[in-house]
């Protein structure tokens, strides 16, 4: 896993936090596993660090990574069964040709031309996956794919099977403007419903100029509510208190794992029919695939139809930690 941020992560680190539940999933199914990731990550195995956790750090320390790894791949490779990496392609550049099975996932739109300039290379044992059949069609332009889900730990989330009759909505995310928090906070006042907001402020300048302008003067703390951003056991409470997760994202998701932590705790999901969108949610059963705000708008009053309990069980038999590492273990197999 790349650096930048810990494995698994305080509070935002999608993709860390799903490292390390394959990690201590793979462990419990009794295999060896070593961890190599950023500073401060830990698993139940063995725990390699390396490089800094600085999302913004210098390509030159970036460099300095891949020599290592580089380094540690070419002098332990023959050490492991499989290799499978979750951070940059370029890692693997040094045993592509080994006889080491590989697996490289990504979470993320995937680089056409990094994928054919990989594979006109001498190359073996190597299979590619992605978080979404939608994700997969980013990088599909040569070698093996497959699509696996992202997951959750389904046992960390609590079932409430029971909420408030004026149980608020949730929006949890990046507070970036392809996340749509504007949109969530105009459906919530157009339905007069509460509104909980969870994430993290933004940084870069244009999101950041977006919070600013569109998101902040709406906070009230009344109505619109702004919780911070939340670790894992607050995510737990709010989302099961909550009677809807809106999901109005203005971009192709490659999946978006708050989703699935919303229906473990029996929460459905409005969310706008784009990327991974109709891969994730059963349309009646764990949530509704909408067009647009005013069909949001309008399923919020039929989220009472959703069992909450169905939500739940039906999630976790499709995304639970322990159906995605056998899944990914059956691809080790082929």
């Amino acid at each position: 896993m790349d650096p930048g941020i810990p494995v698994p992560p305080a509070q935002y680190g999608g993709h860390e936090r799903l490292v390390f539940l394959l990690a201590q999933e793979y462990i419990k199914l009794g295999h060896t596993v070593t961890l190599l990731a950023g500073p401060n990550s830990h698993c139940s195995g063995d725990t390699i660090t390396f490089g800094i956790n600085d999302l913004k750090r210098s390509k030159l320390q970036r460099y300095k990574e891949v020599l290592f790894v580089w380094k540690y791949l070419l002098n332990n490779h023959n050490n492991f069964d499989l290799v499978h990496n979750f951070g940059r392609l370029f890692y693997l550049l040094p045993v592509l040709n080994s006889s080491v099975k590989k697996l490289m996932t990504y979470g993320r739109p995937v680089s056409k031309r990094g994928i054919r300039i990989v594979n006109l290379l001498p190359t073996r044992n190597i299979f590619f996956t992605a978080c979404s059949n939608n994700c997969v069609l980013t990088g599909k332009v040569a070698g093996k794919w497959k699509t696996v889900y992202n997951t959750i730990d389904f046992s960390n989330y609590h079932l409430q099977e029971n909420i408030a009759d004026d149980a608020p909505l949730m929006f949890l995310g990046r507070l970036d403007k392809i996340k749509g928090v504007h949109t969530a906070i105009k459906i919530a006042k157009e339905t007069f419903s509460k509104l909980w907001i969870g994430g993290n402020i933004p940084n870069t300048a244009d999101n950041l100029a977006y919070y600013k302008r569109e998101i902040e003067p709406q906070i009230d703390g009344h109505q619109i509510i702004y919780l911070g951003a939340l670790n894992d056991k607050q995510k737990n409470t709010y989302l099961g208190q909550a009677k809807a997760l809106l999901f109005p994202i203005e971009w192709d998701e490659p999946f978006g794992m708050v989703m699935i932590e919303a229906m473990a705790c029996g929460t459905p999901v409005i969310a706008f029919k784009r990327g991974a969108v109709p891969e994730v949610i059963e349309n009646g059963v764990t949530g509704y695939i909408v067009n647009n705000a005013v069909e949001m708008e309008q399923k919020i009053s039929e989220v009472h139809n959703i069992n909450r309990t169905l939500c739940r069980n039906t999630a976790a038999k499709r995304f639970d930690v322990k159906v995605i590492a056998l899944r990914y273990l059956s691809l080790f197999n082929d």
